[in-house]
């Protein structure tokens, strides 16, 4: 449709939210689709979605980023700029309006200071995890040699475990994904999060022995965290289990993500190059990895200046 057959200021930036989630419907899988809806409900609409197209020309997309801070929101604020900007495409495209802002000028993400547990803490946190019988913290021992994601632990079955080639299947991610309808959220067993996600991770020898001795007593298809079938933790109950055995070691609180950060710098220092970490974080591609953790620490930095 020609810019000049649209009536720019009789069309709501709602509806073409609304079209834009019924064309992403029917091209990503549902996990993906109801966090996008996730983000128009929450996030966009409540600030753009009564402005016509003819605001949205000439809109400065540096006030939305404001109002977004000012609610708090900045970790995923660079994710929810990329749906924005999708959206806009797909309005162009249909309707032929030039949305003419630069998405970057008002938003620089800051690089924050990559959280990891110390050699002690790891130590500590490792033995009390070989050492407790209780099967729901097999997921975090697992994690803190294998930088699996959370949802990824609790989608993990026995039957993902090949004690023969000593690998780990990443095949499903378990996650809480926002719907919209009279329940407003349920929990999923999907396909991890990108083809590179499905992927499979050695099994490293201090924990090997451990999970010979547990894959004796359970099926197959059975949860590693809970020892069920037809029952797994999801992410935000599992985080509980996790703060638990931080408060069994009395080791400070960090997030669950540390223990992958945790594996991943690890695998840095004992030389792994960056393409094998890559592929056993799971990332889409190298650049993350290398974004993330590829950066000199001050002690290698003092190393070399005291050379001089």
């Amino acid at each position: 449709m020609a810019q000049d057959e649209v009536k720019k200021e009789d069309i709501l930036f709602s509806k073409c939210c609304d079209e834009w989630l019924e064309l992403k419907k029917t091209l990503v899988k549902e996990s993906s689709y109801f966090n996008y809806k996730f983000a128009v409900e929450k996030h966009i609409k409540p600030v753009l979605g009564q402005k016509t197209l003819q605001d949205m020309e000439h809109y400065d997309m540096n006030e939305f980023i404001k109002i977004k801070k000012e609610q708090g929101l900045t970790s995923s604020l660079k994710e929810l700029l990329v749906r924005v900007k999708s959206i806009l495409k797909y309005t162009k495209k249909k309707y032929g309006i030039n949305f003419d802002f630069d998405f970057r000028s008002g938003y620089v993400a800051k690089a924050g200071k990559l959280e990891v547990f110390t050699e002690k803490e790891r130590l500590k946190l490792t033995k009390f995890l070989i050492e407790t019988d209780d099967i729901r913290y097999l997921g975090i021992l697992i994690c803190l040699y294998s930088g699996l994601r959370i949802g990824e632990i609790c989608g993990l079955k026995w039957k993902d475990i090949d004690l023969e080639t000593k690998e780990i299947s990443v095949e499903r991610t378990v996650q809480r994904v926002y719907t919209g309808m009279r329940v407003k959220s349920k929990v999923i067993a999907t396909l991890p999060k990108t083809a590179k996600s499905m992927r499979r991770i050695p099994i490293a020898k201090n924990i090997l022995e451990i999970l010979k001795e547990n894959k004796k007593k359970y099926d197959e298809n059975d949860f590693i965290t809970t020892g069920e079938i037809d029952k797994s933790f999801e992410p935000f109950t599992y985080r509980y289990v996790y703060k638990q055995a931080l408060k069994h070691c009395e080791i400070p609180y960090k997030k669950l993500h540390c223990l992958r950060h945790t594996v991943a710098t690890r695998c840095i220092r004992v030389g792994m190059d960056i393409k094998s970490l890559s592929e056993v974080l799971g990332h889409s591609n190298i650049g993350t990895t290398m974004n993330i953790y590829v950066h000199s620490s001050y002690e290698v930095k003092k190393k070399y200046i005291d050379r001089l």
